[in-house]
């Protein structure tokens, strides 16, 4: 965990404050690796009370950008060798959702 969050903070320039986790970081070992590296984790659980699909917050984030990247088909299997080739492929497909959402009308 100490690992992945300091390249975590070392990519991103050190902004990240807080981390939604599931509940297998739960423990004092985990946040304490992330708390070295300035990160928080909120484990986000399950309610013992509902059976069947809940809805859990914050997940609904992480599920809707998975559907957004099913819909590219480069990006369905893993074709790359290089992942590098498979990051830019992922830059380009999140411009091409990101983009339209600026409302810059091509004059």
């Amino acid at each position: 965990m100490a690992e992945l969050t300091a390249k975590l903070q070392e990519v991103t320039g050190g902004t990240v404050e807080i981390a939604f986790v599931d509940q297998g970081y739960t423990g004092e070992a985990a946040a304490d690796q992330a708390k070295v590296n300035g990160i928080t984790l909120e484990v986000v659980k399950h309610t013992e009370a509902k059976k069947g699909f809940v809805l859990l917050p914050r997940r609904w984030v992480v599920e809707r950008t998975f559907g957004w990247l099913g819909r590219f088909r480069r990006l369905a299997r893993d074709y790359e060798r290089l992942t590098e080739t498979l990051a830019g492929w992922h830059w380009l497909a999140f411009l091409t959702l990101l983009l339209p959402r600026l409302g810059l009308n091509s004059a």
